[in-house]
């Protein structure tokens, strides 16, 4: 399968979308009626929606496909072709389009998502009881940069307001962050930062907001361990992510492991926020001069004070669109992922790519069953090989803690009709659009903007809280995720724009969901029109235009990735 794909979808009609839609999907829609629009998800099928049964068949190959519904069909709905279901299906999950034998492949998205494991006739219920999954691809005799996408044509005119930084980079928000060395100061950091937000904060009307980097690491770990410089680096460099304006502030404890100098070594930060030595702006906890917790409380707030004063002389300008750096993501994921959001969201991944903008892509578990697409798009054999060591290191990983890939799906993921990591890493790949890869950024690591520019994959976990951490320490300054089963996810570091795979969660979650990418499947949009979408939006959104999560200060706590041992 490619990732780049046609749109096929209508109710008895077919529109067919311009050739080299990025991000797309075949949609062969069957349909006894135009779209209708849904009104519930029902967990008694029998109460199922008064719309004409219809199902999406992603490419022409399928032999397996969708049902649209809400609430699902109950056993005897005929669709326009003629086919009845001997099963009831819930919404979501797949039909067999025809008889499928014992081992039969079961396609989707045009590749084998698994293997019969008994008899299915047409109009079964097809799920994950009723296959095995197939084989991991192997990482020897990959194709390597044999379909590099040909670049598109830029796409000029495209600005936001930013906020210019230093170093070159732009933040699109203007906040202080306090960064902590160890979890153990992370009560008292709480507390001063909700006093700074009282007291200090109104002064202060350019500052957008103040945040504790809180994390649960610092001591009690193998810091030495050769995996340990993954935590580290990853705090390192969530602290001069672009929307902190390059001010570093520091609470350390006084005891821990990971002794300021050593998160923070001379040279690391800009030079604004260090002293004579490079070292970074710290207030230590067990220092001498601290009688009291107040005492310490008034030291954080004396030095915040500081950084807040320089925040707020920043001002927003116009800056173009390629400086953007945009992580994309998925949680809550099911089986429309790969269908409306997750297309939509690879439509506008390209438009970005054309204004000269980056955007990453990530979750290694995620994309693994797919990476013969990701290295045949390498732009060079380099990148590729990158990422086959991001795979390979991943695999180790896994069977170090005796898992596999498949230890990846939630019940949710199966209860959205998704059967198996394979199908579920179809859907997800094409978050990253239909453009060449230009680089590869390992776990903790930052983008090197002066030679990472355009589509990026920045190998992390699938884990929602340590993807996003992880992809705050590579540089983003927007973030975009997409759900289907629904998560309250946002991070309060950058701002998340939040897009559901189906209507009817955009209508029950209408103040937590920034997009509905549902009406693709309805028929009352395009993935076009769901992508251009999301691209003003996250214009919008960088300007300062408040998301959701924003607007509710809905923030998941910080993640880090520490396969190193804990002592």
């Amino acid at each position: 399968m490619s990732s780049t794909q046609d749109t096929r979808h209508a109710g008895d009609t077919q529109q067919e979308a311009a050739p080299g839609t990025p991000g797309s999907t075949v949609a062969s829609v069957a349909s006894v009626a135009p779209s209708a629009s849904a009104t519930s998800e029902l967990s008694d099928i029998s109460n199922k929606s008064t719309a004409a049964p219809r199902y999406i068949r992603m490419q022409p190959e399928d032999n397996v496909a969708i049902v649209v519904n809400d609430g699902g069909l109950p056993v005897g709905s005929r669709f326009a072709d003629g086919l009845v279901l001997i099963d009831a299906v819930p919404q979501g999950h797949k039909v067999a389009l025809a008889d499928l034998a014992q081992d039969a492949p079961v396609i989707r998205y045009g590749v084998v998502i698994g293997y019969a494991a008994r008899p299915l006739p047409a109009g079964s219920w097809v799920n994950e009881r009723n296959l095995h999954m197939p084989e991991a691809p192997s990482l020897d005799r990959l194709p390597i940069a044999t379909r590099v996408p040909a670049a598109s044509p830029p796409l000029e005119g495209f600005t936001f307001q930013g906020y210019r930084n230093a170093d070159g980079s732009v933040g699109t928000r203007n906040i202080l962050a306090i960064t902590t060395t160890v979890q153990c100061v992370a009560g008292v950091v709480e507390f001063a930062v909700k006093r700074i937000k009282e007291t200090l904060l109104p002064k202060y009307p350019n500052v957008d907001d103040v945040v504790g980097l809180e994390h649960t690491y610092g001591c009690g770990v193998a810091i030495d361990a050769p995996d340990a410089i993954v935590p580290i680096r990853t705090l390192r460099n969530i602290a001069t992510n672009p929307n902190f304006g390059g001010e570093v502030m520091v609470v350390s404890l006084g005891c821990e492991k990971l002794q300021p100098e050593r998160l923070l070594p001379a040279g690391s930060i800009p030079i604004g926020s260090a002293d004579a030595d490079g070292k970074p702006d710290t207030v230590c906890l067990q220092d001498e001069a601290h009688v009291g917790f107040l005492s310490m409380i008034d030291s954080i707030l004396a030095t915040a004070d500081v950084h807040l004063q320089r925040l707020n002389a920043r001002q927003r300008e116009t800056v173009p669109a390629s400086e953007l750096i945009v992580g994309v993501q998925c949680g809550g994921s099911d089986a429309f992922s790969g269908v409306t959001a997750n297309p939509a969201v690879g439509f506008a991944t390209d438009l970005l790519v054309r204004t000269g903008a980056t955007v990453m892509f990530s979750e290694v578990t995620e994309v693994r069953d797919g990476i013969d697409q990701l290295t045949s798009r390498a732009a060079t054999p380099e990148v590729a090989a990158a990422m086959i060591k991001e795979m390979a290191w991943y695999d180790a990983y896994l069977e170090r803690g005796r898992v596999d890939r498949s230890a990846n799906t939630t019940p949710g993921n199966k209860r959205g009709g998704l059967s198996n990591i394979v199908e579920k890493a179809m859907g997800s790949i094409v978050k990253s659009g239909s453009g060449p890869i230009h680089g590869v950024v390992s776990p903790g690591d930052k983008l090197d903007r002066s030679r990472q520019r355009g589509l990026i994959y920045a190998a992390t976990p699938a884990s929602d809280f340590i993807c996003g951490t992880l992809q705050l320490a590579a540089g983003i300054n927007l973030h975009v995720f997409t759900t289907g089963r629904g998560t309250p996810y946002g991070l309060a570091e950058v701002p998340v724009i939040k897009v559901a795979t189906r209507s009817d969660l955009a209508r029950r979650w209408h103040d937590l969901m920034d997009v509905d990418a549902g009406r693709i499947a309805t028929g009352d949009a395009t993935i076009e029109d769901v992508g251009w979408q999301l691209f003003h939006l996250m214009l919008a959104v960088a300007s300062g235009e408040k998301t959701w999560a924003e607007r509710w200060g809905l923030h998941n706590a910080l993640v880090l990735f520490n396969p190193a041992p804990v002592t």
